[in-house]
């Protein structure tokens, strides 16, 4: 998106309580608890919850033992549905087993030494997709950076008790105006989040505004800002019980809040060897250290597999004209100095750790941690130094504006 003018754009968030954030972080905490112990497990989980029980199903290899059921009981009970008043409980849910080993076919052509080319391979054909923005220090979209800020808040107001009555289902959505593609103020703020049934409407109302919205929003919101908290007038229940949840339903939640493609995998519940996720984060990884290196402006990233081969079919580096030299250019220090390969991907980026339940709600991207290895910009340096290389070329001579048509 490269618009002009004055428009509006809006993202959404959901809290980790929402039934399809609860699946996601059932399939990553068994992805978690097979990595602990063995690193080269190989995982794709998914998870599907409804009034009163969850079910495992997917494909595991691994060397450990995993006990399913309390692995999907303590990921509920933390998230927060520990009371049968709720209508779904960690200790009262069923809990249904249907995984099964990864298919030999597939295990062959993402091992080393196996398959048709022998060198690891991407786990699955797919395109993936990685975004970056300078209109926020996280380097991210505005909507979808609040948006989860919000949701976030409401866990933290819930779980501290300053807002007792608050219940773990919670959807945030933020409406950001832009002129000519930068944000200028945030036009509406939509919070919907699960209650007691003792609490009034205009209790819950004051009181989000002015301990989740207001700190959150700050100096984005104004006079003219629009609020909606729980605009049915109600929303006692909540989680499963309202809502069946399956995992890999949130994609555009868990990435860029609409802004930039989207290859249209799911992330949660895969072990690193599927470039779904692996890739997805590689290229955020890309999009990022460019667009911190002032490269461009915006940048978005496409990595191309194809299933058992190593390299990928297509890298593509798009600047939505704000590049301060040629896209080709670009693309060329991106091949030279990026893993790209599954293999290198996974090894750069220690994607082998038991780090991925606390990626499945919130946001994969823009997020301060040292687990996040895909947000680091140690390649800042590097590219600095390639492209003071190329500044110094007859042909890049005074080029400091974006380049049309490169």
């Amino acid at each position: 998106m490269n618009k002009q003018g004055k428009y509006l754009f809006t993202s959404e968030s959901v809290g980790a309580g929402h039934p399809d954030k609860m699946c996601d972080q059932i399939s990553d905490a068994i992805l978690d608890a097979a990595l602990s112990d063995d690193p080269d497990s190989r995982v794709a989980i998914e998870t599907l919850t409804k009034t009163g029980f969850v079910i495992v199903a997917g494909e595991l290899t691994t060397k450990t033992y995993i006990d399913v059921q309390k692995v999907v009981r303590d990921t509920i009970r933390d998230i927060g549905y520990d009371d049968p008043d709720y209508g779904f409980d960690c200790d009262g849910c069923g809990v249904l087993n249907a995984i099964s080993e990864q298919s030999p076919n597939i295990s062959q052509g993402v091992t080393s030494g196996k398959g048709l080319h022998k060198e690891q391979g991407a786990g699955d054909q797919g395109l993936m997709f990685g975004f970056a923005t300078n209109e926020t220090p996280e380097l991210m979209p505005l909507p979808i950076i609040i948006a989860h800020k919000l949701t976030k808040k409401l866990s933290v107001v819930r779980k501290s008790r300053k807002l007792k009555y608050l219940r773990p289902d919670t959807k945030s959505q933020v409406t950001v105006e832009y002129y000519n593609g930068q944000p200028k103020r945030v036009d509406t703020v939509v919070i919907a989040t699960q209650h007691s049934p003792k609490v009034k409407h205009s209790t819950i109302v004051k009181d989000v505004i002015k301990y989740v919205i207001k700190p959150i929003c700050g100096k984005w919101i104004d006079k003219k800002t629009k609020i909606h908290v729980n605009a049915t007038g109600a929303f006692v229940v909540g989680g499963p019980v309202a809502d069946a949840g399956v995992t890999g339903r949130k994609i555009i939640v868990d990435t860029y809040g609409g802004h930039g493609s989207h290859g249209g995998g799911a992330f949660s519940g895969k072990d690193p060897s599927k470039v779904d996720r692996s890739a997805s984060y590689a290229a955020r990884y890309i999009a990022k250290n460019i667009v911190a290196t002032k490269l461009a402006d915006k940048c978005e990233v496409q990595l191309a597999y194809a299933i058992g081969v190593a390299q990928p079919v297509s890298v593509l580096v798009h600047t939505f004209g704000t590049n301060k030299i040629p896209e080709r250019e670009i693309s060329r220090i991106v091949v030279k100095h990026f893993p790209l390969k599954p293999a290198d991907i996974i090894r750069h980026l220690k994607l082998k750790r038991p780090i991925y339940r606390k990626t499945a709600a919130y946001g994969h991207f823009g997020r301060n941690d040292s687990d996040f290895t895909w947000e680091k910009l140690d390649k800042v340096e590097v590219l600095r130094k390639e492209c003071e290389d190329h500044f110094q070329k007859p042909e890049f001579e005074g080029i400091n504006v974006p380049l049309d048509g490169m």
